[in-house]
């Protein structure tokens, strides 16, 4: 079980080389036919009006064929440049031996012939007070290994895809009916190589692995922290300079490809962790790009982000709205990818996010929303979902923004999904409760339920949560090493059995007692030790539960889908509730959160029968006492909880107990 192979690739300080682990879906012998002729006049038009979709298709770095001659096209966006050139490894990096020419549009072009696939190269982009920077390309396909910052030529066209059923198929795993559990992974540290200087694996070691771990465990998606090219390891990828080229780090665009093709080859779909919401001000990057405030807002106010020290796009210049929107688009068309989680919507939405008086601009209104992102936030969902209807769009929004998952034509900002932070924060303060004090806290704990359907949940225990001082999961958890364990296997437990899709962070499935460490592998070792291992194998068992149980899943998005059986318990501190599947089908979910064995405890059940317990975290193959009910509970006509059955079940401590009945 959870076995892993021995990785031989090359160390991550090197180019990853493009050597398949799996079957080779390249094509061996790519031609390079089409015709690059630039941008024409509805290109710069929907461009400026900010609607443009095509950017990968005409801007950047284009090669293909030119008045017969093969090459690359260039063309980049800097309007109040004087000059602009493309400096490469073909021309010894010389400025103004390859200028590009000016449009009306401030868009650049020109055509190099003679080169080929990975060519380097950057713009050297001439500001009018004469200061010559040397930029990546922000179209760039790819890009060097950093440090070096160069973009490189690419043609998605070789790459030849092998997920056809899945891409068929997909949307019968993606609606608000059908189980999502999603994995959220950060490349650089779920496996490492011990015997390669503790290098990374590359996005094809990746594929040789991932997907068979994830099939196993029972996850339906997994979600990548961002991928898009970064200078700086330590941002986890949420600080990009190359929003439309996957980092490399972990090797090629086409290597890429194929980690994204072999998910979907095991039925693993891959949502892709996006941040539109701001970008560093490294000098290659996109900041002043022209010598001006091009991409990003030039009143600080605006324009500058106190908490990350980064820039933050000009939501209101159309352009950028249309970069923005290319972007989101391109990961859709060309790496297959099923879904973005949006980074930081609540930034984006407000003026006057993590700014206090007098630090922000009032909207035209008053107001303290920000229009130019609202707009922008809308036109990405729709144009995703009218393209690809069987997309994920969920966002990562903390605040109470009204109808962040609700359709635009019905007032909403369109996303499919919304995380539930107010959840997440709710529930882990409640559980650091040492149990003897979690009655005075059981509002905390059910206050969830008035707000559960009013947008579309995901429940996220996510990287933030194990991060900056803030420890592991099971290390916050009061009481001894036992209730400790015991109180994770309660988390867990409830936030499957609650109505809403699910996200655990990598890693937290092995219990460590440390937060997260970007810079090495997950603790697999812990994969030997009793209660570590129980606590993974309770994980799996959870998701072959949800996957397996329509109550658990069918109504995660609609009201019918939960019922309080008693959710008023703080005496006891119990929880129970009913899920519920489309037809009306009940599992019964009793939660017990002290450490106090309920024997002989008795709860109303809505109909007469048996019934069988399917699930208990409190069972001893993951670590539990074993205080469970192996044979089926016959109801009794008693009245109880209004209702006119009940059964008599043992009640595990610090634990979860789901039934089922015939």
């Amino acid at each position: 079980m959870f076995s892993w192979f021995k990785p031989n690739a090359d160390a991550s300080e090197q180019e990853p080389k493009n050597t398949a682990l799996l079957g080779t879906a390249v094509a061996d012998n790519p031609t390079h036919t089409q015709q690059v002729t630039g941008l024409g006049d509805v290109d710069t038009h929907l461009f400026g009006e900010g609607t443009y979709e095509q950017m990968h298709h005409t801007m950047g770095a284009q090669l293909g064929m030119h008045h017969g001659q093969l090459g690359v096209h260039f063309a980049v966006w800097a309007p109040n440049a004087s000059a602009v050139s493309v400096i490469g490894d073909f021309n010894d990096w010389q400025h103004g031996s390859h200028p590009l020419s000016p449009s009306n549009s401030g868009v650049w072009q020109g055509f190099v012939p003679g080169l080929e696939q990975g060519a380097l190269y950057k713009y050297a982009v001439q500001s009018n007070a004469g200061h010559v920077t040397e930029k990546a390309d922000p179209v760039a396909f790819s890009a060097e290994l950093r440090p070096a910052t160069a973009s490189r030529v690419w043609d998605h066209s070789r790459y030849a895809w092998s997920d056809a059923f899945w891409m068929a198929n997909r949307g019968q795993h993606h609606s608000t009916d059908k189980p999502i559990s999603i994995y959220e992974l950060h490349m650089g540290s779920w496996r490492r190589n011990p015997n390669e200087d503790n290098r990374w694996l590359t996005y094809r070691e990746m594929a040789a692995e991932l997907p068979a771990y994830l099939t196993e465990m029972g996850f339906t998606h997994v979600e990548l922290m961002p991928v898009m090219e970064h200078p700086f390891d330590g941002s986890w990828g949420y600080q990009v300079t190359g929003y439309f080229a996957p980092t490399r780090r972990f090797g090629s665009p086409d290597d890429f490809k194929f980690l994204v093709d072999t998910l979907h080859q095991h039925g693993i779909g891959v949502i892709l962790d996006w941040v539109p919401a701001h970008f560093p001000c490294d000098a290659h990057g996109l900041g002043q790009f022209d010598g001006t405030h091009l991409y990003e807002h030039a009143d600080p106010r605006k324009g500058y982000h106190p908490d990350w020290h980064t820039y933050i796009f000009n939501y209101d210049r159309n352009e950028v709205q249309s970069f923005l929107l290319s972007n989101a688009l391109f990961w859709f068309e060309q790496y297959h990818i099923d879904g973005l989680r949006v980074d930081a919507v609540a930034s984006m939405l407000y003026l006057d996010y993590s700014r206090d008086s007098g630090q922000w601009v009032p909207n035209q209104h008053g107001g303290r929303e920000n229009d130019g992102a609202v707009t922008l936030v809308k036109r990405i969902n729709e144009r995703i979902y009218e393209h690809y209807p069987d997309a994920l769009m969920i966002a990562e929004e903390s605040t109470a923004w009204v109808g962040v998952s609700k359709p635009t034509y019905d007032g909403g900002l369109g996303f499919g999904y919304k995380w539930d932070m107010g959840w997440m924060h709710d529930t882990l303060k409640y559980l650091a409760h040492d149990p003897v004090h979690r009655k005075y806290h059981h509002n905390q704990i059910t206050f969830r339920m008035v707000y559960a359907f009013s947008e579309n949940y995901v429940l996220p225990l996510s990287h933030d949560e194990v991060v900056h001082g803030k420890g592991a999961l099971l290390s916050n958890m009061p009481g001894d090493d036992w209730q400790q364990f015991a109180n994770l296997r309660l988390l867990y437990s409830y936030m499957f059995t609650q109505a809403g899709k699910k996200l655990l962070f990598m890693g937290n499935e092995l219990a460590p007692w440390d937060e997260w460490d970007a810079e090495n592998s997950l603790p697999w070792h812990l994969q030997g030790y009793d209660h570590h291992a129980g606590i993974q194998t309770l994980v799996k068992d959870l998701n072959a539960l949800y996957k397996s149980t329509p109550a658990l899943y069918q109504g995660d998005c609609s009201p019918q889908g939960f019922e309080w059986v008693d959710g008023s318990d703080d005496k006891n501190t119990i929880l129970s509730y009913l899920r519920k599947d489309a037809d009306g089908n009940p599992a019964l979910v009793l939660a017990n959160l002290t450490p106090v064995v309920r024997h002989g405890f008795r709860v109303g059940v809505p109909h007469a029968g048996a019934w069988q317990e399917v699930f208990n975290s409190d069972d001893v193959k993951y670590g539990g006492s074993g205080i469970t009910n192996p044979s089926s509970c016959q109801s009794e006509p008693i009245e109880w909880q209004w209702r006119e059955h009940s059964i008599v079940v043992e009640l595990p401590p610090l634990g979860v107990a789901v039934f089922t009945s015939s």
